[in-house]
């Protein structure tokens, strides 16, 4: 499955998303506030990112109640660094870094 993920085009929505989470590596977050931060990036669209995210070991999820939180990985360099670099290379074309 990780596979098909890191086959398809970096969208300049998932590194809207990937910009959130780097910036803030140690706070925990919701779908909703990462909406709040990337203002214009529909929250379904945030949903799909940060699922993908996760499952490419990216980010860290939480499952709380009312909804579940999410945080960029310590571990993210390790076990996947090859996606990790496409974001922050994919950030930097479309002028974010």
């Amino acid at each position: 499955m990780s596979e098909l993920l890191e086959r398809t085009a970096v969208s300049t929505h998932e590194v809207a998303v990937y910009l959130a989470f780097s910036a803030n590596p140690d706070k925990w977050m919701s779908n909703k506030d990462v909406g709040e931060i990337v203002k214009g990036v529909k929250p379904r669209t945030v949903r799909a990112h940060t699922l993908k995210l996760v499952k490419l070991g990216l980010l860290d999820q939480a499952e709380v109640f009312p909804a579940r939180r999410y945080r960029w990985s310590v571990m993210a360099d390790k076990r996947n660094i090859g996606y990790a670099r496409r974001l922050k290379q994919a950030a930097e074309v479309f002028g974010h870094e």
